[in-house]
């Protein structure tokens, strides 16, 4: 299940650069020169020019899934494999800078198409994070929301997710997955499975046990831990004429912090 979660990882650096700032600025503002190395780099992705991508990054690299420059590069080249014709397009929501690092928060669309022994699967994922650059290179990044999606099939189903994307620590939180339409006769199969964010999960799957779901969809109650974390929820909904995987992120904060962003 998290094998499609490496598309992810491009996320994390699409719009580097952004050492051409010198203080905090809205999207509006961004300028050319910005522009031009945000085409420069989705180019770079977009044609799988792994070493023109990892330019932009520094050798001490961190992130808040303890992804590293070698983890990177080896989901990179396992996606664009899978799914030879990824199209990247992100967004500068926002932009700062903060003492010597500039600090830019995007919003990033990964979509592809894989085939596979003549089944066709399509992949949806949106990213929001936070970066940090210094000297041009990408240096640190926090993922602030994150939700994908796969569907193969004829029909796969049609879901509506309800879940938040941040909780406080030690707060009860619901996740839903609402199927949008009539099961008529239909048997609908699922699983849903909630772990810790990791590095080492972008590239191994996660094993969901199926079995049959009362009509409308998935529900679960889960309680967040007591110290800040991240966790992804995944879930996976199987019908006769149709599969439909999402994965959500939920970020926890402190409850005693109230002013985090």
């Amino acid at each position: 299940m998290k094998t499609f979660l490496a598309a992810l990882l491009f996320g994390l650096g699409i719009v580097n650069g952004l050492g051409d700032r010198v203080r905090a600025e809205n999207a509006d503002t961004a300028p050319d020169e910005l522009t031009k190395i945000i085409f420069e780099i989705e180019d770079a992705a977009n044609n799988r020019d792994l070493d023109k991508v990892l330019d932009y990054y520094s050798e001490d690299f961190t992130n808040s899934d303890g992804l590293s420059v070698d983890s990177l590069a080896e989901g990179l080249e396992q996606m664009w494999q899978n799914y030879p014709q990824l199209k990247y397009t992100t967004e500068i929501v926002s932009w700062s800078k903060e003492e010597d690092l500039l600090v830019a928060e995007t919003i990033t669309t990964i979509k592809g198409v894989q085939k596979t022994k003549g089944r066709v699967t399509r992949l949806n994922s949106t990213i929001k994070s936070r970066q940090y650059f210094e000297d041009d290179q990408l240096v640190n990044q926090d993922i602030l929301t994150e939700q994908s999606q796969l569907k193969s099939g004829d029909n796969p189903p049609k879901v509506e997710i309800v879940a938040p994307e941040v909780v406080q620590t030690g707060e009860q939180y619901n996740f839903d997955l609402i199927v949008d339409e009539p099961l008529e006769e239909k048997i609908l199969l699922g699983a849903i499975k909630e772990e810790k964010t990791a590095s080492n999960l972008y590239l191994n799957p996660t094993v969901l046990e199926l079995e049959p779901l009362p009509a409308g969809g998935i529900y679960k109650t889960a309680t967040a831990p007591l110290l800040p974390d991240s966790n992804w929820v995944s879930a996976i909904l199987v019908r006769g004429d149709g599969i439909t995987m999402i994965t959500h992120r939920v970020n926890m904060e402190d409850s005693l912090d109230k002013t985090k962003k």
